[in-house]
């Protein structure tokens, strides 16, 4: 591999740059064993361990057109943005954007839905009403693509296809460019604000519990998507063998330290004569796959389990306590950094 290929990976300011937030992204580099340095200060963000990738700091909201363009070779970004941006191409410069998305990270979890002020019976019924009385409809959202596709798809499934074809995206209280269809207005944030003083028709919003949302009286009236922060690569980045080579590095090592979050290995000892107690209760509850990994001794056999700490059926605490009680000893408990079950965990 040449010493002059570099893998440009998306690093997104905000709060995954907080170390001190839980399931960010500076603890999940390093334990896949890419420690960074620089990134949550701000930037610059470098590796220097791996001089082979290169930070690239920016915002997620960006990620999706510059990985359209191959300035930056992967990202981490979540689903929301990624799809506004697909749908931005779209629908603006008539383009296709064909980003790959090749692993999910678990962390970032939000649902993107639509808010608007309290209304009586179905969502379905109140919207067919606004669109029969209302020739132009408006809406906010940070996202206003996604909230384009949503009101056209919606319109047209309520029989209003025709009517309501046209959109504009604009900024807030501009004069609409269109007479019929809808107005979505670009927010900066407080989206719940404009709804519930009647600036808008409707919303689009970003949520994780929907508390703020019920703290400002709105409804929940449709959830458009789920999202959560995710790996994505550029359409041309396979063509390059050994970007693809160092991002299939880049995954395998990252999936590992997700595979391993909230697992841990337990080491212990059992004499001879316990031994067989010992893997019948380990078979009982499942604590291990094909065979158990033993270790024979003239004595005593080492065995190592792998465990799931949040595991409610069979809690860390009382496995220990049932293995002493059948003559296990020396019992060692060690968290894993990273767990990587073979070269086919990422098919890349």
């Amino acid at each position: 591999m040449s010493n002059e290929t570099k893998l440009v990976i998306g690093m997104p300011a905000g709060s995954l740059a907080n170390p001190e937030r839980g399931g960010n992204l500076v603890h999940l580099l390093k334990a896949a064993g890419f420690p960074s340095r620089g990134y949550q200060d701000g930037g610059p963000t470098s590796f220097p361990w791996h001089t082979m990738l290169m930070g690239w700091d920016g915002r997620p909201q960006e990620f999706g057109a510059q990985l359209a363009l191959d300035e930056i070779d992967v990202a981490f970004a979540g689903d929301d943005w990624i799809r506004e941006r697909q749908l931005e191409f779209q629908y603006e410069y008539k383009r296709e954007i064909p980003l790959e998305r090749i692993q999910g990270l678990g962390r970032g979890s939000v649902r993107i839905v639509v808010i608007c002020n309290p209304f009586h019976g179905g969502f379905d019924a109140w919207m067919e009403q606004l669109l029969k009385t209302k020739p132009l409809i408006t809406m906010i959202s940070e996202m206003p693509y996604l909230a384009v596709d949503w009101f056209l798809k919606k319109a047209a499934s309520l029989g209003h296809g025709d009517t309501h074809n046209q959109y504009a995206v604009q900024k807030y209280k501009t004069p609409p460019r269109i007479e019929r269809g809808v107005v979505v207005y670009e927010s900066w944030g407080k989206t719940e604000a404009k709804v519930v003083h009647h600036g808008v028709d409707l919303g689009v919003e970003i949520t994780q519990s929907g508390s703020a949302i019920r703290n400002y009286g709105l409804a929940i009236g449709e959830e458009i998507m789920h999202s959560e922060t995710a790996i994505w690569a550029s359409p041309g980045m396979k063509q390059n063998a050994e970007k693809h080579e160092l991002a299939r590095m880049l995954l395998l090592n990252l999936y590992g330290a997700i595979f391993a979050e909230n697992k841990v290995l337990m080491f212990f000892n059992a004499k001879k004569d316990d031994s067989e107690a010992v893997l019948k209760y380990l078979g009982d509850n499942n604590l291990f796959a094909d065979e158990p990994t033993m270790n024979q001794g003239p004595n005593y056999t080492e065995f190592s389990v792998q465990m799931d700490t949040r595991d409610p059926k069979l809690p860390i605490a009382k496995v220990r306590y049932e293995l002493a009680r059948l003559g296990a000893t020396h019992i060692e408990t060690v968290p894993l950094d990273s767990c990587i079950p073979g070269i086919g965990a990422v098919d890349f």
